[in-house]
């Protein structure tokens, strides 16, 4: 009866901050305190981190309160709790860890009074992007950074430091790394590097051009790994065939060593790879200001490529496939006919 008339009420969102934040400054500075008492102040930063989970998720028979989101969010970034948690994540346990992730991640999408504070937050603390691209090289850690690094690219700004800084070089490596789930994470990231914001993507690759695609053709398109090949040549269809990188995609399709690539990849055995392959391979046959030796490329193959694509299907019926394939083809003996005329 006692234990029903006292019963603690449920603390606040901002109460709730407060305590994650005292909690994660204590065990920081405390690193060497007995065991016990560790293990007491890890199992409470593990109740708060679902506490906080619960008010911007829902706890499964409520729907989120948008004022107690707010609030939360307000307190959250008024002070340096994410830069705690970010630090303190490896030595949090594998739920708490899970919990905290899905947290950083609400948190970029949360608006307070129409506008994304974590945003403005991120601005102001940029090199916590640091340490979670770095994060790919830890095992223990790569998934939980790397969740937490694609909500933060959701913003702009935060994209186009991570692109114009020297860790976008890191990723031609984390996603050939060898744990198959870290490297797809790295892959997803790289991804939305790369399309999500057109503007900031456009100017980044007319920026870095020469060495980007240096890198993207050997170290992706050119992987002795089937994956990361066939996750290159589809990202990289996505690439070239957005308008807002128009200007990219002229230079690319201008490189006869581009076009060796493509039509390497053409010939692969996997129909995903050659289908991925013909969307990148059709913009250099469209172009039609093709430079000498992309034509004279192209009617040398000219027989084996017609006879590649007289047999070239998707699995399924595909009406727009069919037509751009007859257009390349078209275009392909047009150009023999000019070179005989």
């Amino acid at each position: 009866m006692k234990g029903l008339l006292f019963k603690s009420k449920p603390k606040t969102p901002v109460e709730l901050v407060r305590q994650t934040r005292d909690l994660l400054i204590y065990t920081q500075r405390n690193s060497d305190i007995r065991e016990s008492k560790r293990e007491e102040k890890m199992m409470e930063l593990s109740k708060t981190m679902r506490d906080l989970k619960c008010v911007l998720y829902g706890n499964g028979q409520s729907e989120p309160v948008s004022d107690a989101c707010s609030q939360l969010t307000q307190e959250f970034f008024r002070e340096d709790t994410l830069r705690l948690l970010i630090n303190m994540l490896p030595k949090l346990n594998l739920e708490a860890r899970k919990d905290a992730t899905q947290v950083v991640a609400n948190l970029q999408r949360q608006q307070v009074q129409s506008r994304l504070i974590a945003c403005h937050y991120l601005e102001a603390n940029i090199d916590l992007m640091d340490i979670l691209v770095a994060g790919y090289e830890n095992t223990e850690m790569a998934l939980h950074y790397g969740t937490m690094l694609r909500e933060c690219i959701r913003h702009q700004s935060v994209a186009r430091y991570v692109l114009e800084s020297e860790h976008v070089k890191k990723f031609f490596d984390y996603i050939q790394l060898p744990n198959f789930d870290i490297a797809a994470d790295a892959a997803a990231t790289f991804k939305e590097l790369l399309t999500r914001h057109k503007s900031t993507v456009a100017e980044f690759l007319s920026k870095n051009y020469d060495w980007f695609f240096a890198e993207y053709n050997s170290k992706l398109l050119e992987s002795t790994n089937y994956i990361t090949r066939r996750q290159a040549i589809k990202l990289l269809g996505d690439i070239l065939l957005d308008r807002s990188n128009a200007a990219v995609m002229t230079c690319y399709v201008s490189s006869r060593d581009n076009l060796r690539i493509l039509m390497n990849l053409l010939r692969e055995s996997s129909k995903s790879i050659q289908i991925e392959a013909f969307h990148v391979f059709k913009l250099f046959a469209a172009n039609k200001n093709k430079p000498s030796d992309i034509i004279s490329i192209l009617v040398a193959n000219r027989s084996k490529l017609l006879r590649l694509f007289a047999d070239f299907k998707t699995d399924k019926e595909d009406e727009q496939f069919e037509a751009d394939k007859a257009q390349v083809v078209k275009e392909i003996a047009a150009l023999e006919t000019k070179e005989l005329s």
